[in-house]
């Protein structure tokens, strides 16, 4: 390698840690440049070739496990490309510990499971496809499942508390510290599912967590247009090991990230920062808006006040809001919710109406939200989440909010909430009854 340009590289390597995420976000991979490209390319390979000359040949166990860095070392792509690497080492960066990606976020889950090995896994209320997936390794293994608020002494050394925080689908946050103090108390582990709180928004490893999960179809992915898991390993014994255990558990279980994806991936997290904190703050105003109309109390104020009208049909329609900004300890000052997500409290929430046929037809009567499953895309989303999770009761939906602007979204909801009343299903609001409010 040019000197120059290795010396460029030790430079960028050793102040990395010092910069912004949203800086790590688009320049922590630049140390893996191989190529002219600003953008880097599309690798699709499913296999690389070895070196000609017979003495860069090197025996399997004299090559590189974890990470593959040198675009020379790659052999086949179930165990890594020159994409996956970069797109774990900016990860890496910007989670502040080791990461290793995965095909989808079930497929990391199910990887930590099968790492850890846990005679019992406390997990409480949360997404259910993890649910599942610990009910298919809980039936191969034998492995006990217990509540979340289980009594401590059920816990031993080796199991595993699994906390989601903020939770699928309410969007409620949970105080890592606490379960971090509980399962290291008894020798166990705590992972966390940090969907919901991207970076910048929740560093859970700062609270105590040993493991951090995304689903990086979320946030991380922000185009509905990829499926994504990770792990992030807090450094030092046994995180170590247990990263080189993940990655040999990766080769075999075939769950690596495509190609392509891996390049959406990173181009996708050049722009994290930026999505997930307009998002997160415009999930705020129609939070405390809706707030505002359902109790005469909010937050925050929104620039658009609510006419006596639209305070009557919230209350008509709306039962209960559900989001972490509505908690007591986000307006408690040192409080444990406010360090633990310092800029924000995630783009999601989620509603309870008076009817299930108010519910059912909401999503018919919006027009700036897509009626479909998942979040974390700049477009905003609404569910009625009974179509994909059968623990929730049928009045609810669960809504992501997008990068749109965050008024325009709140008209649409308030027209959309004032049609249920009256209208049909298919009484779609207009540009021109949106623009009237």
């Amino acid at each position: 390698m040019d000197p120059i340009e290795q010396r460029f590289r030790i430079n960028l390597a050793n102040a990395l840690p010092n910069l912004s995420t949203a800086t790590q976000a688009v320049h922590a991979d630049d140390v893996l440049n191989n190529v002219d490209d600003v953008a880097p390319p599309i690798h699709v390979a499913a296999t690389f070739r070895y070196p000609r000359a017979p003495d860069r040949m090197r025996e399997h166990h004299e090559r590189p496990s974890y990470p593959v860095l040198d675009i020379g070392e790659h052999c086949y792509s179930r165990q890594s490309t020159p994409g996956l690497s970069r797109l774990e080492t900016v990860l890496s960066s910007i989670l502040g510990q080791p990461c290793i990606a995965y095909s989808s976020g079930l497929a990391a889950f199910h990887a930590l499971l099968i790492m850890l090995r846990p005679k019992k896994v406390s997990i409480g209320a949360g997404y259910h496809g993890c649910h599942g997936t610990l009910e298919l390794y809980a039936r191969s293994s034998g492995t006990e499942v217990l509540s979340l608020d289980c009594a401590v002494d059920q816990l031993g050394p080796g199991d595993l508390i699994h906390l989601e925080t903020p939770v699928n689908p309410t969007g409620k946050a949970f105080d890592i510290q606490y379960y971090a103090d509980r399962a290291h108390s008894r020798g166990a582990y705590l992972s966390v599912d940090s969907t919901f709180a991207p970076p910048p928004l929740q560093d859970a490893f700062i609270q105590g967590a040993d493991i951090v999960m995304h689903s990086g179809t979320k946030y991380i992915g922000g185009h509905s247009d990829f499926l994504c898991g990770i792990l992030a390993i807090k450094s030092g014994s046994p995180g170590t090991e247990w990263l080189q255990q993940l990655h040999r558990d990766r080769l075999y279980l075939g769950s690596v990230m495509a190609g392509f994806d891996s390049w959406l991936a990173t181009r996708s997290i050049r722009t994290l920062e930026m999505r997930v904190l307009k998002q997160s703050q415009s999930a705020e105003v129609i939070v405390s808006a809706l707030r505002l109309g359902l109790v005469g109390t909010c937050r925050q104020s929104s620039s658009r006040s609510l006419s006596d009208k639209e305070v009557h049909v919230i209350q008509k329609v709306v039962k209960e809001i559900h989001h972490a900004s509505l908690q007591d300890e986000a307006n408690t000052e040192g409080s444990w919710l406010r360090k633990q997500m310092p800029r924000g409290y995630g783009p999601v929430f989620s509603l309870t109406l008076h009817k299930v046929e108010y519910a059912r037809n909401l999503p018919s009567k919006l027009m700036l939200f897509h009626h479909a499953t998942s979040l974390g895309g700049v477009e905003s989303l609404i569910e009625w989440r009974t179509m994909t999770d059968s623990t929730v009761t049928k009045d609810f939906l669960r809504i992501s909010i997008g990068v749109e602007d965050p008024e325009d979204l709140l008209a649409d909801l308030l027209r959309g909430l004032e049609a249920v009343i009256g209208g049909s299903s298919s009484d779609l609001c207009t540009g021109k009854e949106l623009n009237s409010g």
